[in-house]
């Protein structure tokens, strides 16, 4: 996936191509945020531009794309590069000091193949100290033909040496269009469904794959019925039928904080309709006539007291609550 195909983060790329164009790349570089939202793509991609065979002014002509076909880009996105060395936690889920002595070894040789040596460090907060420390060295003055690259979604995990002999770039979660855009183009999911999917994702490809469509679909439906609900009656024996459609019927505490989590985002929402802003800050856009619906019912105080009703709801899960009490306490709330 090279800098030109990525969706989202446009800014950042730019960034990076246009510093590969101008031979201005920091040599150590730490790329941060959420898990799942193309962090270590843009790894991959980076290695492409320095080592592509045919590199692809990006964008317009004041950066550099790899061409993402030639022999080059190829092997790199199957992680058989000769120059391109990928470090990944161990079956004990961290790195050790060996993984990376190995790979500084390797990183101290002139490049075998392409022009510059790249070394992708994923999950890099997983890096035992002792090889966080071996890394120092390497990071303050890489050898002149090599760039390394720190994956992470928990930077304040790397030792504070380590992370300032690195330049942080600062990943933020894609835009739900974007999530949906990528659910639908490369995981084959029907429009509904990557739409519910990116609402729930709070950014995060990745979040929204592992949740499941299906789920995704059924949390919203709930979430849905259950602010109409709220709208449509102050009696709280309808309430309390909202919290069952809310609960479905089950006592997972996962099924029950997805659900929530689709009222929140639903709630997010009204607060986007309710303040005038531009659509494209819609997470749910597809359900914008569901929601103006509501808009008579939920004027701003009101829509505040419902998403710091969730919110409650949400850290009373994570304490061991019941799931059924606190089903029917938000929709008493909302």
């Amino acid at each position: 996936m090279t800098f030109r195909a990525m969706t989202g983060h446009r800014s950042l790329l730019a960034l990076l191509a246009r510093a590969t164009a101008l031979g201005s790349l920091p040599p150590s570089l730490i790329f941060s945020g959420p898990d799942g939202i193309g962090k270590r793509m843009a790894a991959v991609a980076l290695a492409q531009a320095l080592n592509c065979e045919r590199p692809i002014p990006w964008p317009e002509d004041s950066g550099v794309s790899g061409c993402g076909e030639c022999a080059a880009c190829r092997r790199i996105v199957r992680g058989v590069h000769a120059d391109v060395l990928f470090i990944e936690p161990a079956d004990t889920g961290s790195i050790g000091i060996d993984q990376v002595r190995e790979a500084i070894d390797r990183a101290a040789y002139r490049p075998f193949e392409g022009r510059k040596r790249v070394v992708i460090v994923d999950e890099a907060d997983t890096l035992v100290q002792a090889a966080q420390n071996a890394l120092l060295k390497t990071l303050e003055e890489p050898p002149a033909a090599s760039v390394f690259v720190l994956v992470t979604a928990r930077p304040d995990l790397l030792l504070p040496t380590v992370r300032s002999r690195c330049q942080q770039l600062r990943f933020g979660p894609l835009a739900p269009a974007d999530v949906a855009d990528v659910l639908m183009r490369e995981h084959g999911m029907a429009s509904e469904e990557a739409r519910a999917a990116a609402a729930a994702s709070d950014g995060s490809i990745g979040r929204a794959i592992d949740g499941g469509a299906d789920e995704i679909v059924a949390s919203r439906e709930a979430a849905a019925r259950l602010l109409q609900t709220a709208a449509a009656s102050a009696d709280p024996r309808r309430r309390l039928d909202g919290a069952k459609m809310l609960a479905g019927g089950a006592s997972d505490r996962g099924d029950l904080a997805r659900r929530l989590r689709a009222v929140s985002s639903l709630l997010r929402d009204l607060a986007v309709l309710l303040s005038r802003a531009d659509d494209s800050a819609l997470a749910n856009a597809d359900l914008k006539p569901q929601l103006q619906s509501l808009l008579r019912s939920f004027d701003d105080d009101r829509a505040l007291r419902a998403f710091s009703a969730v919110d409650t709801a949400l850290s009373a899960l994570d304490r061991n609550a019941s799931p059924k009490i606190v089903a029917d306490w938000v929709a008493l709330q909302i």
